[in-house]
């Protein structure tokens, strides 16, 4: 049996807008192995597609966007303390070396590994719903990539307080507006047609002078960005609780409260 694809790609051939949905709503579009693998692939193939000139990035359903890696993934790990296997280190349109525009449409929970694929978005659009956390300290894990990658975004104190509170507090759709996060908060349900506007106007101008654009915006910021994260593994591997002490602290926290901003 061929199993079923966890994403979903729809092509308006007279716009040149893509809309890319991450399609396993029943697991609040957590990524597993296969989901990675579709990721990464799907990015390449955008790259070699020259109908498509912007991509929309959005997840099924209302109540997750992307909620990071799944709990039940299992990801085999090398027995060297020198290195870590993380299926999301290629999920995101930069690491496949894709420089067409990507505009994310953030519906409902985005948290965690999700900071994978909104740190290589162009720009953010969230329905009012929507809400931006990181529990990785919560459950004994490292906060690396993801912090990285928010701290080309939002300012040093907002980044330092969300990675560290954990699931203790998420971050409302408004606040992450005001701290430049996210562009525009739209109503309920109204962040993926927002998206597809502002993307058809992007996909009006001139593909080269597009993608300049975006490798100009990119070379900014990428020296400082590249030697971060190669930091990352190495703080993930030192800091990391076992697997099964993190299991354990997810089970104890499961349906604590939380406080959003």
């Amino acid at each position: 049996m061929t199993p079923a694809r966890a994403l979903r790609t729809s092509t308006d051939d007279g716009t040149g807008v893509a809309v890319l949905t991450l399609d396993r709503p029943e697991r609040h579009n957590a990524v597993d192995v296969a989901m990675a693998a579709e990721l990464s692939a799907a990015w390449r193939a955008f790259r070699y597609d020259d109908s498509v000139r912007v991509i929309v990035l959005t997840g099924a359903g209302d109540k997750a966007f992307c909620t990071g890696i799944d709990r039940a993934a299992q990801v085999p790990q090398p027995g060297s303390p020198y290195t870590i296997d993380d299926p999301l280190l290629t999920i995101g349109p930069k690491a496949n070396d894709l420089w067409k525009p990507v505009i994310a449409a953030v519906n409902g929970m985005a948290c965690g590994g999700a900071f994978y694929l909104l740190g290589e978005a162009e720009f953010l659009v969230a329905d009012e719903h929507a809400t931006f956390f990181d529990p990785h300290t919560t459950y004994g894990m490292v906060s690396a990539f993801e912090t990285i990658h928010m701290a080309q975004r939002m300012p040093f104190g907002e980044v330092a307080r969300m990675s560290l509170m954990g699931t203790a507090e998420r971050i409302s759709a408004r606040r992450a507006y005001e701290t430049g996060l996210v562009s525009e908060v739209t109503a309920p349900g109204g962040a993926l047609a927002a998206a597809v506007r502002a993307a058809e106007t992007i996909a009006s101008c001139p593909t080269e002078a597009v993608q300049g654009t975006v490798r100009a915006l990119w070379s900014a910021k990428e020296a400082t960005r590249a030697q971060a994260l190669a930091h990352a593994p190495h703080l993930i591997a030192l800091g990391n609780l076992p697997a099964e002490r993190q299991a354990e602290l997810f089970e104890a926290r499961r349906g604590r409260g939380f406080r959003t901003r």
